[in-house]
Protein backbone atom coordinates (compact mmCIF):
# COMPACT_ATOMS: atom_id res chain seq x y z
CA UNK A 1 0.00 0.00 0.00
CA UNK A 2 1.27 3.62 -0.89
CA UNK A 3 1.71 5.84 2.03
CA UNK A 4 1.01 9.51 1.61
CA UNK A 5 2.03 11.99 4.24
CA UNK A 6 0.05 15.62 5.28
CA UNK A 7 2.06 17.98 7.04
CA UNK A 8 -0.98 20.80 7.94
CA UNK A 9 -3.54 22.21 10.30
CA UNK A 10 -5.74 20.31 12.65
CA UNK A 11 -9.06 21.23 12.41
CA UNK A 12 -11.73 20.32 15.42
CA UNK A 13 -15.37 19.93 13.05
CA UNK A 14 -13.46 17.17 10.88
CA UNK A 15 -14.14 19.16 7.22
CA UNK A 16 -10.88 20.52 6.88
CA UNK A 17 -7.16 20.29 7.49
CA UNK A 18 -5.25 16.91 8.72
CA UNK A 19 -9.46 15.44 9.53
CA UNK A 20 -10.10 16.11 5.78
CA UNK A 21 -6.92 14.97 4.50
CA UNK A 22 -6.90 11.36 6.09
CA UNK A 23 -10.09 11.00 4.97
CA UNK A 24 -9.04 11.37 1.44
CA UNK A 25 -5.93 9.37 1.24
CA UNK A 26 -8.64 6.28 3.03
CA UNK A 27 -11.46 7.22 0.02
CA UNK A 28 -8.14 6.84 -2.39
CA UNK A 29 -6.62 3.68 -1.25
CA UNK A 30 -3.50 5.09 0.25
CA UNK A 31 -2.52 4.74 3.68
CA UNK A 32 -2.31 8.15 5.26
CA UNK A 33 0.25 9.72 8.17
CA UNK A 34 -0.10 13.28 9.42
CA UNK A 35 2.18 16.01 11.08
CA UNK A 36 0.35 18.62 12.24
CA UNK A 37 1.44 22.28 12.46
CA UNK A 38 -0.91 24.04 14.36
CA UNK A 39 -4.49 23.54 16.25
CA UNK A 40 -7.18 25.56 15.08
CA UNK A 41 -10.98 26.38 17.05
CA UNK A 42 -12.85 26.59 14.26
CA UNK A 43 -16.34 25.04 12.74
CA UNK A 44 -18.51 25.33 9.85
CA UNK A 45 -19.09 28.90 10.34
CA UNK A 46 -15.78 30.35 10.59
CA UNK A 47 -12.24 29.72 12.24
CA UNK A 48 -11.84 31.19 15.83
CA UNK A 49 -8.58 30.92 16.69
CA UNK A 50 -5.08 29.14 15.57
CA UNK A 51 -2.57 27.94 18.04
CA UNK A 52 0.93 26.92 16.26
CA UNK A 53 2.58 23.74 17.10
CA UNK A 54 6.68 24.05 18.11
CA UNK A 55 8.82 23.98 15.33
CA UNK A 56 10.70 21.27 17.20
CA UNK A 57 7.71 19.06 17.15
CA UNK A 58 7.14 19.58 14.10
CA UNK A 59 10.25 18.79 13.47
CA UNK A 60 10.36 15.70 15.41
CA UNK A 61 6.59 14.69 14.05
CA UNK A 62 8.77 14.69 10.29
CA UNK A 63 11.78 12.85 11.80
CA UNK A 64 9.63 10.14 13.09
CA UNK A 65 7.81 9.92 9.98
CA UNK A 66 10.42 9.56 7.71
CA UNK A 67 13.03 7.30 9.71
CA UNK A 68 10.73 4.51 10.00
CA UNK A 69 8.12 4.66 6.59
CA UNK A 70 8.91 4.70 3.52
CA UNK A 71 6.73 7.84 2.17
CA UNK A 72 5.39 8.21 -1.35
CA UNK A 73 3.94 11.56 -1.80
CA UNK A 74 3.44 14.60 0.49
CA UNK A 75 0.95 17.38 0.65
CA UNK A 76 1.44 20.27 2.29
CA UNK A 77 -1.39 22.40 3.83
CA UNK A 78 -1.20 25.13 6.59
CA UNK A 79 2.24 26.56 7.60
CA UNK A 80 0.99 29.71 9.57
CA UNK A 81 4.83 31.32 11.19
CA UNK A 82 8.10 31.52 9.63
CA UNK A 83 9.18 28.94 12.13
CA UNK A 84 7.42 26.04 11.13
CA UNK A 85 7.90 26.51 7.62
CA UNK A 86 11.48 26.92 8.37
CA UNK A 87 11.69 23.26 10.23
CA UNK A 88 9.47 21.73 7.17
CA UNK A 89 11.73 23.43 4.34
CA UNK A 90 14.70 21.73 6.25
CA UNK A 91 13.22 18.20 6.81
CA UNK A 92 12.58 18.10 3.10
CA UNK A 93 16.11 18.82 2.04
CA UNK A 94 17.33 16.38 4.48
CA UNK A 95 14.54 13.42 3.58
CA UNK A 96 14.39 14.79 -0.02
CA UNK A 97 10.58 13.17 -0.58
CA UNK A 98 9.14 13.29 -4.13
CA UNK A 99 5.79 13.84 -5.26
CA UNK A 100 5.18 16.93 -2.81
CA UNK A 101 1.59 18.89 -3.46
CA UNK A 102 1.84 21.88 -1.51
CA UNK A 103 -1.72 23.80 -1.01
CA UNK A 104 -0.61 27.11 0.14
CA UNK A 105 -3.46 27.99 2.63
CA UNK A 106 -3.75 31.41 3.22
CA UNK A 107 -7.00 32.63 4.24
CA UNK A 108 -10.16 30.37 5.49
CA UNK A 109 -13.48 30.85 3.78
CA UNK A 110 -14.89 33.12 6.73
CA UNK A 111 -11.68 35.34 5.92
CA UNK A 112 -9.45 34.47 9.43
CA UNK A 113 -5.66 34.70 8.05
CA UNK A 114 -4.16 31.39 8.04
CA UNK A 115 -0.94 32.44 7.10
CA UNK A 116 1.08 35.07 9.46
CA UNK A 117 1.71 38.50 7.07
CA UNK A 118 5.95 37.97 7.54
CA UNK A 119 5.50 34.28 6.83
CA UNK A 120 4.38 34.36 2.95
CA UNK A 121 7.86 35.20 1.88
CA UNK A 122 9.18 32.12 3.61
CA UNK A 123 6.16 30.16 2.35
CA UNK A 124 6.87 31.84 -1.31
CA UNK A 125 10.74 31.81 -0.89
CA UNK A 126 11.33 27.84 0.86
CA UNK A 127 9.06 25.83 0.06
CA UNK A 128 7.10 26.32 -3.64
CA UNK A 129 10.97 25.86 -5.01
CA UNK A 130 10.55 22.87 -3.53
CA UNK A 131 6.93 21.41 -4.67
CA UNK A 132 6.35 19.26 -7.62
CA UNK A 133 2.52 20.90 -7.47
CA UNK A 134 1.15 24.37 -6.16
CA UNK A 135 -2.54 24.37 -6.01
CA UNK A 136 -3.75 27.81 -4.96
CA UNK A 137 -6.83 29.07 -5.28
CA UNK A 138 -7.49 32.60 -6.93
CA UNK A 139 -6.81 34.32 -3.98
CA UNK A 140 -4.08 32.82 -2.81
CA UNK A 141 -2.82 33.10 -7.00
CA UNK A 142 -3.74 36.92 -5.98
CA UNK A 143 -1.79 36.84 -3.02
CA UNK A 144 1.54 35.14 -4.28
CA UNK A 145 1.75 37.19 -7.37
CA UNK A 146 1.29 40.30 -5.47
CA UNK A 147 4.35 39.55 -3.46
CA UNK A 148 6.26 38.39 -6.70
CA UNK A 149 5.61 41.17 -8.55
CA UNK A 150 5.24 43.72 -5.81
CA UNK A 151 2.13 45.49 -6.68
CA UNK A 152 -1.31 44.53 -6.39
CA UNK A 153 -2.66 41.39 -8.71
CA UNK A 154 -6.42 40.35 -9.82
CA UNK A 155 -7.87 37.26 -11.71
CA UNK A 156 -11.01 37.91 -12.93
CA UNK A 157 -11.32 35.96 -16.28
CA UNK A 158 -9.98 32.15 -17.41
CA UNK A 159 -7.19 34.53 -19.52
CA UNK A 160 -6.09 36.17 -16.51
CA UNK A 161 -5.94 32.40 -14.56
CA UNK A 162 -3.84 31.40 -17.60
CA UNK A 163 -1.12 34.46 -17.04
CA UNK A 164 -0.95 33.80 -13.72
CA UNK A 165 -0.67 30.27 -13.31
CA UNK A 166 2.49 30.66 -16.34
CA UNK A 167 3.74 33.78 -13.63
CA UNK A 168 3.70 31.41 -10.69
CA UNK A 169 5.36 28.78 -12.72
CA UNK A 170 8.35 30.80 -12.65
CA UNK A 171 8.70 31.18 -9.11
CA UNK A 172 9.44 26.78 -8.54
CA UNK A 173 7.02 24.79 -8.71
CA UNK A 174 6.90 22.10 -11.52
CA UNK A 175 2.76 22.46 -12.07
CA UNK A 176 0.87 24.97 -10.75
CA UNK A 177 -2.88 24.23 -11.13
CA UNK A 178 -4.89 27.13 -10.20
CA UNK A 179 -8.37 26.41 -8.99
CA UNK A 180 -11.17 28.92 -10.62
CA UNK A 181 -13.92 28.01 -7.79
CA UNK A 182 -14.19 31.94 -7.05
CA UNK A 183 -15.28 32.71 -10.66
CA UNK A 184 -18.37 32.85 -11.60
CA UNK A 185 -20.08 30.38 -14.68
CA UNK A 186 -18.42 26.66 -15.11
CA UNK A 187 -15.61 25.21 -11.85
CA UNK A 188 -12.63 25.28 -14.38
CA UNK A 189 -9.09 25.19 -13.25
CA UNK A 190 -5.88 25.68 -14.68
CA UNK A 191 -3.15 22.75 -14.93
CA UNK A 192 0.44 24.37 -16.03
CA UNK A 193 3.55 22.33 -16.62
CA UNK A 194 5.91 25.00 -18.24
CA UNK A 195 4.99 24.04 -22.03
CA UNK A 196 1.30 23.08 -22.20
CA UNK A 197 -1.66 24.71 -20.61
CA UNK A 198 -4.75 21.76 -19.72
CA UNK A 199 -8.52 23.05 -18.30
CA UNK A 200 -10.17 20.43 -16.08
CA UNK A 201 -13.65 21.76 -16.17
CA UNK A 202 -16.80 20.99 -14.57
CA UNK A 203 -20.49 22.20 -14.01
CA UNK A 204 -21.28 24.53 -10.78
CA UNK A 205 -22.82 22.89 -7.99
CA UNK A 206 -25.59 24.74 -6.52
CA UNK A 207 -24.69 23.93 -3.01
CA UNK A 208 -22.85 26.05 0.28
CA UNK A 209 -21.43 23.16 1.94
CA UNK A 210 -17.84 23.41 0.07
CA UNK A 211 -15.63 23.53 3.93
CA UNK A 212 -12.49 21.75 2.96
CA UNK A 213 -12.27 21.23 -0.63
CA UNK A 214 -8.99 22.95 -1.33
CA UNK A 215 -8.05 19.98 1.16
CA UNK A 216 -9.61 17.62 0.22
CA UNK A 217 -8.58 18.18 -3.72
CA UNK A 218 -4.72 18.58 -3.05
CA UNK A 219 -4.91 15.59 -1.13
CA UNK A 220 -6.44 13.63 -3.78
CA UNK A 221 -3.77 14.81 -6.40
CA UNK A 222 -1.29 13.68 -3.76
CA UNK A 223 -2.55 10.18 -3.33
CA UNK A 224 -3.09 9.72 -6.77
CA UNK A 225 -0.01 10.60 -7.85
CA UNK A 226 1.54 8.24 -5.56
CA UNK A 227 -0.45 5.98 -6.97
CA UNK A 228 1.25 6.58 -10.03
CA UNK A 229 -0.33 8.28 -12.13
CA UNK A 230 0.56 11.04 -14.61
CA UNK A 231 0.24 14.40 -12.87
CA UNK A 232 -2.73 15.70 -15.63
CA UNK A 233 -4.65 12.09 -14.40
CA UNK A 234 -4.17 12.49 -10.57
CA UNK A 235 -5.59 15.89 -11.43
CA UNK A 236 -8.55 14.83 -13.39
CA UNK A 237 -9.06 11.89 -10.56
CA UNK A 238 -9.21 14.18 -7.97
CA UNK A 239 -11.29 16.76 -9.82
CA UNK A 240 -14.37 14.15 -10.20
CA UNK A 241 -13.56 13.02 -6.44
CA UNK A 242 -14.11 16.52 -4.88
CA UNK A 243 -16.90 17.57 -7.47
CA UNK A 244 -19.03 13.80 -6.48
CA UNK A 245 -17.78 15.08 -2.67
CA UNK A 246 -19.58 18.31 -3.36
CA UNK A 247 -22.54 17.47 -5.10
CA UNK A 248 -23.39 14.79 -2.04
CA UNK A 249 -21.96 17.26 0.71
CA UNK A 250 -23.25 17.12 4.47
CA UNK A 251 -25.59 19.59 5.57
CA UNK A 252 -23.89 19.46 9.27
CA UNK A 253 -23.80 22.55 11.09
CA UNK A 254 -25.35 26.20 10.53
CA UNK A 255 -22.49 27.06 8.32
CA UNK A 256 -20.78 26.14 5.21
CA UNK A 257 -20.94 22.25 5.68
CA UNK A 258 -18.41 19.76 4.23
CA UNK A 259 -17.98 18.03 0.99
CA UNK A 260 -18.60 13.41 1.61
CA UNK A 261 -15.60 12.39 1.92
CA UNK A 262 -16.60 8.36 1.44
CA UNK A 263 -19.71 8.95 -0.51
CA UNK A 264 -18.87 6.54 -3.16
CA UNK A 265 -17.77 4.23 -0.79
CA UNK A 266 -20.88 4.11 1.26
CA UNK A 267 -22.72 4.03 -2.21
CA UNK A 268 -20.77 0.80 -2.97
CA UNK A 269 -21.86 -0.78 0.32
CA UNK A 270 -25.26 -0.09 0.12
CA UNK A 271 -25.13 2.23 2.98
CA UNK A 272 -27.86 4.82 3.62
CA UNK A 273 -27.24 8.36 5.53
CA UNK A 274 -29.03 11.69 6.11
Amino acid sequence: MKKVLTIAGSDCSGGAGIQADLKTFSAQGVFGMSVITAITAQNTMGVFAVEDISPEIIGKQIDAIFQDIEVDAVKIGMVSQIASIEIISEKLEQYLPKNIVLDPVMISKSGFSLLQPDAKQALIEKLLPKCQMLTPNLPEAEEILEYALGKPYRICTLEEMVVAAREIYKLGPKYVLIKGGHLEGKAIDVLFNGEEITYFDCERIPTKNTHGTGCTLSSAIAANISLGNSITESVRIAKAYITDAIEHSLDIGKGVGPTNHFYSLYKKAGMKYE
